[in-house]
């Protein structure tokens, strides 16, 4: 499955402006809609699992390895998509999620973390040890992070031969991301990345072919209330990295939010990897609150999901303190809108789910076209005129595909 990941690399080093959108979610209904997206434009898509969400202790979402391939593999099937055109990838898979414990403590559950990927069938494997346990450094340097990584790669390369490994992080130095005399976020350095790939190579020795691609930072960013747009006439000169790898590309992280005219372009840049994941989870929560709104012109229920979710967010704030600063007026609007979408880990709660599913139930099965028009855009409803589904349905999926379509830019307009 990874070859056709390298096909992507390939044009893309050949000079193509392509790329392959990532979608790094756990989220149903974006997984779905960006499935039946890939389908109808008959292109391949990455579905991505983070470390935090998927484990060998369940993660926030309560599945293995095998039950998120499971899981995944069951919402194409019901919705006719083609299995073959989904990649699964591992996104910062390391000891992250055991940080607080020692570095052979957390490694060993890194180790484990890592077979059970690679057991369940994930190809792409992005391999990040660049957070420190404890007593370490918050970040390490080039020389522990390639060492732990090739580590974890051995692991992976024992028991399965068509992987592909990521290596590298965007992660911000501590105290967050840092913005030039410009207010823009500064790229990695060619230098600096191109050391870092190299040390990669070296330590992983005779498994370092399948090393195919390198993460780095464009540029792009975004906070719980602002986006970093990329400078888009800027060449930040990355490509220069990857010079001596021809089967090795970019990939970008925290590319949601952007311009539509920034993803063929950090295509031309090399970067043939490109990450999307709280653009979505927040057009689902856009969709939901907008029809929770329509709920209170068209039908006899109450809406009230936003107070349901403000209640299992102050119950639990370990999913968004940390994240959001600010006094509580300000703390409640970054809960609810911020750009980071703290809120998505809450969909599965208990309370949560059951009024998600109250919010349906109330709805009429034809909402009237001029209450549509006072929360939802043009797109979107012509979008969802176009899928299956009750028209509630078709909405939620409509704003999820109208975030994601950015990433499946015309293929027409590759460079030369």
């Amino acid at each position: 499955m990874s070859e056709v990941l390298r096909d992507i690399i390939k044009r893309n080093r050949a000079g193509h402006a392509v790329a392959i959108p990532s979608v790094c979610s756990s989220q149903a209904d974006v997984i779905l809609a960006s499935l039946l997206r890939a389908q109808t434009l008959d292109r391949a898509v990455v579905v991505e699992a983070t470390s935090n969400q998927v484990n060998q202790d369940g993660g926030y979402t309560g599945m293995r390895p095998s039950d998120f391939m499971a899981f995944v593999h069951g919402i194409a099937k019901d919705a006719g998509v083609d299995r073959e055109r989904i990649q699964f990838g591992g996104d910062h898979l390391g000891p992250q999620a055991w940080r607080s414990e020692s570095p052979d403590s957390a490694m060993a559950k890194a180790h484990e973390l890592v077979a059970g990927y690679v057991q369940a069938g994930f190809t792409k494997i992005h391999l990040d040890c660049s957070e420190g346990c404890a007593d370490e450094p918050a970040q390490l340097d080039d020389e522990i992070t390639s060492r732990r990584s090739a580590d974890l790669a051995r692991t992976c390369a024992n028991m399965a031969d068509d992987l592909m490994f990521v290596v590298g992080t965007e992660v911000p130095p501590p105290g967050g991301a840092r913005t030039d005399e410009s207010g823009d976020i500064a790229p990695t350095s060619p230098d600096a990345a191109k050391a870092t790939l190299a040390i990669h190579m070296d330590k992983f020795g005779d498994i370092a072919p399948q090393i195919g691609g390198l993460v780095v930072q464009p540029g792009v960013e975004f906070s719980p209330m602002q986006i970093h747009h990329l400078p888009i006439t800027k060449d930040p000169k990355l490509i220069q990295a990857i010079a001596d790898w021809p089967s090795v590309c970019l990939e970008a992280h925290s590319t949601d939010y952007q311009h539509p005219q920034v993803f063929p372009r950090l295509a031309e840049l090399g970067f043939a990897f490109q990450k999307v994941g709280p653009a979505l989870t927040l057009a689902y929560r856009q969709a939901l609150y907008s029809l929770d709104i329509v709920r209170n012109f068209s039908s006899e229920g109450a809406g009230d999901l936003p107070h349901v979710l403000e209640a299992a967010m102050l119950d639990d704030p370990r999913y968004w303190q940390g994240h959001y600063q600010g006094d509580a007026d300000q703390l409640k609007l970054q809960r609810h809108f911020g750009l980071a979408d703290r809120i998505r880990y809450y969909w599965p709660v208990g309370a949560v789910k059951f009024a998600v599913q109250q919010l349906f139930d109330d709805l009429p099965s034809q909402i009237p076209v001029p209450i549509l028009w006072q929360v939802f855009s043009q797109p979107v409803l012509e979008r969802a005129e176009e899928l299956t589904g009750t028209q509630a349905q078709r909405l939620v999926r409509a704003q999820i595909q109208l975030a994601l379509d950015p990433y499946f830019f015309d293929p027409e307009t590759e460079g030369t």
